[in-house]
């Protein structure tokens, strides 16, 4: 018999193969909890979600927390999945890395408090964002848990399938993976005109330009920011007529990305500062005030490293985006040059997509579409973003 998908996975966007398979696995942890005897593999204690970009591994791994602590088995209206999916459950540890790597301490720490007994839910879960960001001394701590797994935790991680090596072939032989897909860009235009009131040709715009990322699609659709970002990004293959438009528009891409980080960052920065000087006794006149505020000093030290981290991994996010969508142009006008039949990704673009297939030849629009994928490789690898994007902005001009 088979087993009714869980209301809790209902926002996981063209992913049924994958829903289908966690959620035979939260029938059989609930099962586990019962004591009721189980298909043998129906339930492992690690999981491994890997997809690109927008796929929805994160948002696949905390329905499949929620599923894992409801008592329905992922009701989605009980106070387990609500607490879970809002990142308050008790059980449920969550590892978002806000910098550019996750250190070992915090792995450490987090590890041993997921080995305690679950104190409100049904398990102790520990999900790890972006695992790939994982030190080596962090996955090592890491490793140690998942192959001597308490009794009652489950680990989930994510990690893109783009770079499958990021994360240690150790822990990944210990885990069962979860493949999940590029969404379909009707699938994803069906869920925003449904669940968010978009208008069906906005919604198709939408998920087209943002190839297959539904929150990136969500923030195109309502936000004119966002649109005008996308489209000073696409307007850079118009602006390179030489080597010195090259470094103009190099530096407008790194400029962008950090006013768009900066924008997305400076609330949180400054609630953090705020929260932390209250919290030190910051304007406080009494006896023993000036030597609370000379203490405090190291504490907000180290917020401001942690912010500076996190604006950096912000910085990066924002300029792989607009790189996203310039890799995007570029498919366009190879589709155009081979006389293919595949949709456009960017749909409003066509006419500058044609226009450029008329003067490049297939080989010229390839090596463009290289340039921007190498420069993200290079990126990744903690190459200058600066000094990467010239050396593509040059590519590009000269193809």
């Amino acid at each position: 018999m088979g087993v009714t998908t869980p209301p809790v996975f209902q926002h996981l966007v063209g992913q049924e193969p994958a829903v289908a398979m966690l959620a035979r696995a939260a029938s059989a942890a609930a099962a586990v909890v019962r004591g009721e005897a189980v298909e043998a593999g129906a339930m492992t204690h690690a999981w491994l979600f890997t997809g690109p970009p927008g796929s929805g591994r994160s948002v696949a791994a905390r329905a499949f927390a929620a599923a894992l602590q409801c008592p329905n088995g992922g009701c989605g209206e009980c106070a387990a999945c609500h607490t879970t999916l809002g990142g308050t459950h008790a059980d449920v540890r969550f590892v978002v890395p806000e910098g550019l790597s996750i250190g070992v301490n915090e792995m450490r720490s987090l590890v041993l408090r997921a080995a305690s007994s679950p104190t409100q839910g049904r398990w102790q879960v520990l999900l790890v964002e972006d695992a790939d960001r994982l030190t080596e001394q962090a996955g090592n701590a890491l490793l140690k848990a998942v192959e001597e797994p308490p009794p009652r935790t489950v680990f989930l991680l994510c990690t893109p399938s783009t770079h499958p090596d990021d994360i240690s072939v150790t822990i990944r032989s210990r885990c069962r993976v979860v493949t999940l897909r590029q969404p379909p860009a009707e699938a994803v235009a069906a869920v925003l005109s449904a669940r968010d009131g978009v208008p069906a040709d906005t919604a198709a715009w939408a998920a087209a330009a943002a190839q297959g990322h539904v929150g990136r699609a969500r923030r195109l659709a309502a936000d004119p920011q966002a649109r005008s970002r996308r489209d000073a990004v696409l307007a850079v293959p118009r602006r390179l007529t030489g080597i010195g438009a090259c470094f103009d528009a190099a530096s407008a891409l790194i400029a962008a990305a950090e006013a768009e980080a900066g924008t997305a960052t400076a609330e949180l920065d400054a609630r953090e500062k705020a929260a932390l000087e209250t919290a030190l006794g910051a304007g406080g006149t009494g006896k023993g005030a000036a030597g609370a505020a000379r203490g405090s000093k190291g504490q907000l030290t180290e917020l401001e490293r942690r912010q500076r981290t996190r604006a950096t991994r912000a910085q990066r996010d924002a300029l792989d985006r607009a790189l996203v969508d310039l890799a995007g142009f570029y498919r366009d006008v190879l589709a155009r040059t081979l006389s293919s039949n595949v949709g456009p990704v960017h749909a409003d673009l066509t006419d500058q997509a044609a226009a450029a297939a008329q003067r490049w030849t297939p080989e010229a629009a390839l090596r463009r579409l290289e340039a921007v994928l190498e420069c993200r490789t290079a990126i990744d690898a903690n190459v200058k973003p600066r000094i990467a994007v010239e050396a593509m902005m040059l590519t590009l001009w000269r193809g």
